[in-house]
């Protein structure tokens, strides 16, 4: 879908999206002059928290060879790993904090706990998923390089073990995220000659990946759990275990911020001569977010407000709730959809698309116009001319054509009835 179809298709003019641009740039500016102590004050409590509750886990874990205190031990590591990873390390590493001008929370310092290297990170995600994102061929966050989650990609016969392909992805997150930047795609398409200035630049990232994953690996199954002596082994699958939970979980919470239903994709030819205003429509739409309440925020790292952490991905994640409360007003203003829901939806409707899409198109019940994941494209209703409500004067925008597509989808007969109507 091009973000030019959006507008059209949403009713709005060249100039509605510059002035939703406007306001979007006024939500920062208000931001960015109230950050102050209460937001540092937040973070550094947040630090404070995760290294008690590692503390905590590894002490509990010298003696890891009782089942309780092994349980005890997963629980209080993977929390904290978790935290570290995504109200910590994540919001650092994109500069939500450099405004305090403190090197411990800086982004040009800060190195995650995890298999990833930081600098890599920076680029994959920060820079090519966030500029370009959703956009098919440019933000390789579309399914990692693995999963097909979008009808824009052409099915391969690779494609059928897209279900068995997102369960190792999830245990094994962290090393998915650390080999992204080394485009070992491309290396197998021979797009990686020796001798050329690629190979140079595809060997001195493989390097660096290899140099972190090995310091993880080190620190994690063999350092500490040599440390709790004894107990050598129970902590070895222990931290393996609190790994896998953080892994999970954080494949969760960013895939149910891209891949269910709502979450627009779009072409390279869709960002050409792409204004500001047109940037934060595509952020917008490209999200979703997830419902909840102080404690998911916390445990995603505020990723639950998908949507205003990519219109706004450099200010404060302890901030994004009261974004959302101007954002979800800016959706009704202009008439645009702001798709949430609760974790347990999201993530069925992401895992439903994966396993829908590992099979060729021939082989779905719903055509693209028809399909939950896609049917955005049927909803929108092919108007190229503002529409005015009879009842409320106002004009129909893309929030009004979801509901109202919603409702036909709802109705839409089964296809035997459907069979038997054409019959007729």
């Amino acid at each position: 879908m091009a973000i030019s179809d959006v507008k059209e298709y949403a009713h709005l003019t060249e100039a509605d999206v510059e002035a939703l641009g406007a306001e979007f740039d006024a939500i920062r500016r208000d931001i960015e002059a109230s950050r102050g102590a209460r937001d540092a004050r937040y973070i550094r409590n947040v630090i404070r928290l995760q290294r008690a509750l590692e503390i905590s886990g590894r002490g509990v874990l010298f003696a890891s060879f009782l089942p309780p205190a092994w349980l005890a031990g997963v629980a209080l590591l993977g929390t904290a790993k978790i935290i570290e990873n995504m109200e910590i390390g994540h919001n650092a590493m994109h500069g939500q904090w450099d405004w305090m001008n403190d090197p411990e929370i800086h982004s040009s310092t800060w190195e995650w706990d995890n298999a990833g290297a930081a600098k890599h990170w920076k680029h994959t995600h920060n820079y090519l998923h966030h500029k370009y994102t959703n956009v098919l061929g440019m933000d390789d966050d579309i399914g990692y390089g693995l999963l097909r989650v979008t009808r824009d990609q052409r099915w391969k016969p690779f494609n059928l073990g897209n279900p068995v392909y997102n369960l190792v992805l999830q245990l094994l997150f962290e090393y998915g995220v650390a080999i992204q930047h080394m485009e070992l795609g491309k290396l197998a398409a021979g797009r990686f000659k020796p001798g050329t200035p690629e190979r140079a630049d595809f060997e001195r990232k493989r390097t660096e990946a290899l140099t972190k994953m090995g310091k993880q690996v080190v620190k994690d199954y063999v350092i500490f759990p040599a440390l709790t002596g004894p107990a050598f082994f129970s902590t070895l699958t222990a931290n393996l275990a609190a790994n896998a939970i953080r892994n999970v979980w954080s494949n969760a919470v960013i895939f149910c911020g891209h891949f269910p239903d709502g979450a627009e994709k779009f072409t390279k030819a869709d960002i050409d001569n792409e204004t500001k205003g047109e940037w934060y429509l595509r952020q917008m739409l490209g999200s979703a977010n997830i419902s909840g309440g102080p404690i998911t925020h916390f445990m995603t790292g505020n990723l639950s407000h998908q949507i205003e952490h990519h219109l706004f991905p450099d200010l404060p994640s302890n901030r994004y709730a009261e974004i959302a409360v101007r954002v979800r007003e800016l959706a009704e203003k202009y008439d645009l959809p702001y798709t949430t829901g609760s974790l347990p939806v999201q993530y069925f409707k992401a895992w439903r698309t994966i396993l829908k899409l590992s099979l060729p198109n021939k082989y779905l019940r719903d055509t693209a116009d028809d399909a939950p994941e896609t049917a955005s494209e049927r909803k929108f209703g092919g108007a190229t001319t503002p529409v005015i409500d009879p009842e409320t004067g106002k004009r129909r925008g893309l929030r009004t054509a979801l509901a109202e597509g919603r409702k036909r989808f709802s109705r839409r007969p089964a296809p035997v009835e459907r069979e038997l109507q054409l019959t007729k």
